[in-house]
């Protein structure tokens, strides 16, 4: 456990708060030791800013979307909606001759879309008797109250960049209507049956599906789109890491990556398993090839977490915590592909 330091910061609003309230009038004297409010305040106000200090710190790495999707905040967080264009690149060169007129024009064609920015939030806080016994235990208050808060918090974000939020319309990786194409796997026989997972394909196989998203994505977008960054389910991604061509000691994973064109990353999320059925609602294992640069999508978030000055309720006190979000911003949907059963 880290051994924690003194900490002497704290938030003054936080202070006022604590010293214009009840809470800390009923800590004064007895067992708890306080000679005054003003004491009291300051001392609970030092240990909610390192509480709060902290909950800003902590990361929780199983929060693929928040570490693997580039993450923006262009919208104001006052904003309610905001307008983007998808585009899809058109158009090609010639050749010309010497004061021509009639150049071809290269555009893009681009709809608008609107977008919706929402608030998420939630809350922790800490009751009289906590606070009583934090003092005469003399030990700090709980942290984890705050990170359980985040981590609600992170986890709600993470949800919505990848399946979306269809009642509040904002959209993810894998929900409907993104645009984003999908491609049909093969399919190998094992046993008299046809399967499409990776599991039940060699080396070869596996680079030829690959390989086949990335011809694909070359010929819808007239070779525009070069998508460099693969994402796999987690078990299939341990298999691949781990699973080694015959003979060799090379695995799978370090094959692929070796000889699939313009393939920069392979990376893993629990999300895409077939078994996350909060997130994925295709009930297969899907992987997801992307091309990993803002200006092609992004995960945007106005408002990133915050924890307001503490709100005094009957016999406890208050954290409320809020984060604004407006999901995935997909600028072009055939920079990415999706492909189920792998």
């Amino acid at each position: 456990m880290k051994k924690r330091k003194k900490h002497v910061n704290y938030d003054g609003a936080d202070a006022r708060a604590l010293r214009s309230g009840n809470v800390c009038r009923a800590l004064v004297g007895g067992e708890t030791r306080f000679d005054s409010v003003e004491q009291a305040s300051v001392f609970f106000a030092r240990e909610l800013d390192y509480v709060k200090t902290e909950t800003y710190d902590v990361e929780y790495p199983e929060m693929t979307a928040l570490n693997l999707f580039p993450v923006t905040s262009e919208v104001p967080e006052g904003a309610e909606t905001f307008t983007y264009y998808s585009y899809d690149k058109t158009g090609m060169a010639k050749i010309i001759n010497n004061y021509a007129t009639d150049l071809p024009r290269a555009d893009v064609k681009g709809k608008p879309v609107t977008g919706y920015v929402k608030s998420v939030g939630d809350s922790y806080g800490y009751s009289v008797q906590e606070m009583r016994a934090s003092r005469l235990a003399g030990k700090s208050l709980d942290v984890r109250k705050g990170e359980s808060a985040r981590y609600a918090m992170d986890y709600t974000v993470n949800k919505i960049a990848w399946a979306g939020d269809k009642d509040n319309g904002l959209v993810g990786i894998l929900s409907e209507g993104n645009d984003i194409p999908k491609y049909v796997l093969s399919t190998v026989t094992v046993d008299g049956e046809e399967h499409t997972e990776f599991r039940y394909k060699n080396a070869d196989q596996i680079l030829d599906d690959i390989n086949g998203m990335q011809k694909y994505t070359s010929q819808i977008t007239k070779n525009v789109e070069k998508p460099d960054t693969l994402v796999l389910p987690s078990d299939v991604y341990i298999d691949l890491a781990t699973r080694r061509i015959p003979d060799t000691e090379t695995t799978i994973l370090k094959f692929v990556l070796d000889h699939a064109p313009y393939l920069k990353e392979i990376r893993e999320a629990n999300e895409l398993q077939a078994e996350s059925t909060d997130i994925n609602p295709t009930g297969s294992n899907v992987m997801f090839l992307f091309t990993n640069d803002e200006r092609k999508m992004s995960l945007e978030i106005p408002m990133h977490f915050y924890q307001y000055p503490l709100q005094e309720k009957g016999l406890e006190i208050e954290i409320p915590c809020e984060q604004r979000v407006a999901g995935m911003i997909i600028y072009y949907p055939l920079s990415g592909l999706l492909a189920e059963g792998v």
